[in-house]
């Protein structure tokens, strides 16, 4: 590994856990364009370097998940109760699309659906509607129905759910801040299930370009991982001092930017 890339590598770390500890966004929103960038500059093809950006991204999240959940816990923002009607369908989900259809769809595709719900959430933020203040969250059934949405989705694209989660959460009326760190809990069983989905998946793949293994860039694992964990915390105590709405207005801009960059990989 180059020193450029290492550095990018450690740099990218840093900022993406950050995000994901003050936004609830998991971190693959950022991690999946650039390392698709990093990965086609090496010689991987563009639909192999969509793939194997998204498995590793989703793969780093459980790390950066367990360290933005801990410490959103310890503020006691998590609302333990919705993770655990969600989880059951998020599993579902997570597994079914990392297992069965990751491998199966075509890597322009998925660059597609990661740009068009990258994009979504993008506008979501941008927006900043307000629900009916009669909205409440569905039965139990209901949130594990959306579950398993949430679950498919993140597994097919890499992300860690926030994009999906937060924007449902604050449209039950869930407050930001708890939306944002049950979000952040939330990302740890979808980045666990679609994990295995990929291993599942890749398994037996020959290595795109030296440390890789199935879907999975092993060296950007292992610079990824330590600098998420250390960085999720700080973001998520920033994320109870600041207005996490203004910031998400700007982050929609920087979302839109990586969304119009992954549809470039579609073509």
């Amino acid at each position: 590994m180059t020193v450029p890339l290492l550095a990018a590598l450690l740099g990218l770390g840093i900022v993406s856990g950050f995000l994901a500890g003050l936004l609830g966004i998991g971190g693959g929103m950022l991690l999946v364009p650039f390392l698709t960038a990093m990965l086609h500059a090496q010689g991987v093809s563009e639909a192999m370097s969509v793939k194997m950006a998204i498995a590793t991204s989703m793969t780093c999240i459980v790390a950066t998940a367990s360290a933005s959940l801990w410490a959103h816990h310890r503020k006691g923002a998590v609302r333990w109760s919705v993770v655990l009607h969600l989880t059951p369908g998020v599993l579902v989900g997570g597994l079914l699309s990392g297992a069965a259809l990751f491998g199966a769809i075509k890597g322009q595709a998925l660059a597609v659906v990661f740009a068009a719900f990258v994009g979504f959430s993008a506008w979501q933020m941008w927006r900043g509607a307000q629900p009916k203040p009669s909205r409440t969250l569905p039965s139990p059934a209901g949130q594990a129905g959306v579950g398993a949405g949430i679950g498919l989705l993140s597994g097919l694209v890499g992300a860690g759910g926030g994009f999906a989660t937060v924007p449902f959460l604050v449209w039950c009326n869930v407050p930001i801040h708890a939306a944002v760190a049950t979000s952040a809990a939330l990302g740890l069983p979808i980045a666990v299930a679609s994990a295995l989905g990929y291993a599942i998946s890749g398994w037996g793949l020959p290595p795109a370009v030296p440390g890789t293994w199935g879907y999975l860039y092993l060296p950007a694992l292992a610079c990824l991982m330590p600098m998420t964990v250390l960085t999720a915390p700080w973001g998520a105590r920033l994320a109870h001092a600041l207005p996490v709405a203004r910031l998400k207005r700007g982050f929609a801009l920087l979302l839109m930017g990586l969304a119009a960059y992954m549809l470039t990989k579609a073509s």
